[in-house]
Protein backbone atom coordinates (compact mmCIF):
# COMPACT_ATOMS: atom_id res chain seq x y z
CA UNK A 1 0.00 0.00 0.00
CA UNK A 2 1.04 3.58 -1.01
CA UNK A 3 1.83 5.82 2.46
CA UNK A 4 -0.35 8.35 3.42
CA UNK A 5 0.83 11.67 4.14
CA UNK A 6 -1.06 13.78 6.53
CA UNK A 7 -0.68 17.32 4.65
CA UNK A 8 -4.06 17.05 3.34
CA UNK A 9 -5.77 16.64 6.91
CA UNK A 10 -3.12 19.66 8.46
CA UNK A 11 -3.94 22.11 6.12
CA UNK A 12 -8.03 21.47 6.42
CA UNK A 13 -7.39 22.14 10.05
CA UNK A 14 -5.26 24.84 9.46
CA UNK A 15 -7.49 26.97 7.10
CA UNK A 16 -10.04 26.20 9.89
CA UNK A 17 -8.16 27.51 12.58
CA UNK A 18 -7.18 30.72 10.35
CA UNK A 19 -10.42 31.29 9.23
CA UNK A 20 -12.21 31.77 12.81
CA UNK A 21 -9.34 33.75 13.58
CA UNK A 22 -10.35 36.43 10.94
CA UNK A 23 -10.70 39.65 11.99
CA UNK A 24 -7.97 39.24 14.72
CA UNK A 25 -5.18 41.38 14.34
CA UNK A 26 -1.58 40.98 13.07
CA UNK A 27 -0.44 37.70 13.46
CA UNK A 28 -2.81 36.59 15.39
CA UNK A 29 -5.10 35.90 11.75
CA UNK A 30 -2.28 35.38 9.66
CA UNK A 31 0.11 32.65 11.68
CA UNK A 32 -1.22 29.40 12.50
CA UNK A 33 1.06 28.49 16.08
CA UNK A 34 -0.28 31.90 16.99
CA UNK A 35 -4.10 31.99 15.67
CA UNK A 36 -4.59 28.81 17.17
CA UNK A 37 -3.82 30.40 20.52
CA UNK A 38 -5.85 32.97 19.81
CA UNK A 39 -9.06 30.99 18.89
CA UNK A 40 -8.91 29.08 21.73
CA UNK A 41 -8.92 31.98 23.99
CA UNK A 42 -11.60 33.53 22.42
CA UNK A 43 -13.81 30.39 21.86
CA UNK A 44 -13.33 30.43 25.81
CA UNK A 45 -14.30 33.52 26.65
CA UNK A 46 -17.26 33.03 23.88
CA UNK A 47 -17.87 30.05 26.33
CA UNK A 48 -17.99 32.14 29.61
CA UNK A 49 -19.90 34.80 27.52
CA UNK A 50 -23.09 32.95 27.21
CA UNK A 51 -23.02 32.35 31.04
CA UNK A 52 -22.24 35.70 31.97
CA UNK A 53 -25.32 37.06 30.03
CA UNK A 54 -27.92 35.42 31.65
CA UNK A 55 -26.39 36.84 34.89
CA UNK A 56 -26.09 40.51 33.48
CA UNK A 57 -29.59 40.25 32.01
CA UNK A 58 -31.12 38.69 35.67
CA UNK A 59 -28.77 41.85 37.19
CA UNK A 60 -30.88 44.32 34.57
CA UNK A 61 -34.08 43.44 35.40
CA UNK A 62 -33.91 43.33 38.83
CA UNK A 63 -32.30 46.72 38.46
CA UNK A 64 -35.17 47.69 36.53
CA UNK A 65 -38.05 46.56 38.79
CA UNK A 66 -36.17 47.80 41.86
CA UNK A 67 -36.48 51.43 40.51
CA UNK A 68 -40.14 50.73 39.69
CA UNK A 69 -41.12 49.43 43.17
CA UNK A 70 -39.12 52.91 44.28
CA UNK A 71 -41.02 55.26 42.55
CA UNK A 72 -44.52 53.25 44.15
CA UNK A 73 -42.97 53.37 47.50
CA UNK A 74 -41.85 49.88 48.36
CA UNK A 75 -38.28 48.07 47.41
CA UNK A 76 -37.59 44.74 45.46
CA UNK A 77 -37.67 42.16 48.16
CA UNK A 78 -41.35 43.03 49.64
CA UNK A 79 -42.42 43.90 46.15
CA UNK A 80 -41.34 40.18 45.17
CA UNK A 81 -42.64 38.68 48.46
CA UNK A 82 -45.90 40.26 48.08
CA UNK A 83 -46.66 38.76 44.61
CA UNK A 84 -45.68 35.49 45.58
CA UNK A 85 -48.06 35.45 48.73
CA UNK A 86 -50.91 36.91 46.07
CA UNK A 87 -50.21 34.13 43.35
CA UNK A 88 -49.07 35.93 40.31
CA UNK A 89 -46.12 33.76 39.26
CA UNK A 90 -44.68 36.30 36.30
CA UNK A 91 -40.52 36.23 35.72
CA UNK A 92 -38.35 38.90 35.80
CA UNK A 93 -37.87 40.19 32.38
CA UNK A 94 -42.00 40.25 31.95
CA UNK A 95 -41.75 42.27 35.26
CA UNK A 96 -39.39 44.78 33.92
CA UNK A 97 -41.06 45.13 30.40
CA UNK A 98 -43.84 45.69 32.28
CA UNK A 99 -42.43 48.66 34.48
CA UNK A 100 -40.35 50.35 31.66
CA UNK A 101 -43.78 50.26 29.12
CA UNK A 102 -46.75 50.54 31.52
CA UNK A 103 -46.32 52.23 34.95
CA UNK A 104 -49.96 52.09 35.42
CA UNK A 105 -49.98 48.27 35.42
CA UNK A 106 -47.12 48.18 37.14
CA UNK A 107 -48.70 50.49 39.78
CA UNK A 108 -51.45 48.14 40.58
CA UNK A 109 -49.11 44.89 40.72
CA UNK A 110 -47.69 46.88 43.27
CA UNK A 111 -51.03 47.67 45.14
CA UNK A 112 -51.82 44.22 44.99
CA UNK A 113 -48.21 43.50 46.42
CA UNK A 114 -49.02 45.81 49.00
CA UNK A 115 -52.25 43.95 50.11
CA UNK A 116 -51.24 40.94 50.16
CA UNK A 117 -48.88 41.68 53.16
CA UNK A 118 -51.40 43.34 55.06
Amino acid sequence: MARVKGALNTRKHHKKVLKLAKGFRGSESKQYRVANQAVMRSMQNAYIGRKRRKRDFRRLWITRISAACKMNGMNYSTFMNGLKKTGIEMNRKMLSEIAISDAKAFAQLCESAKNALK
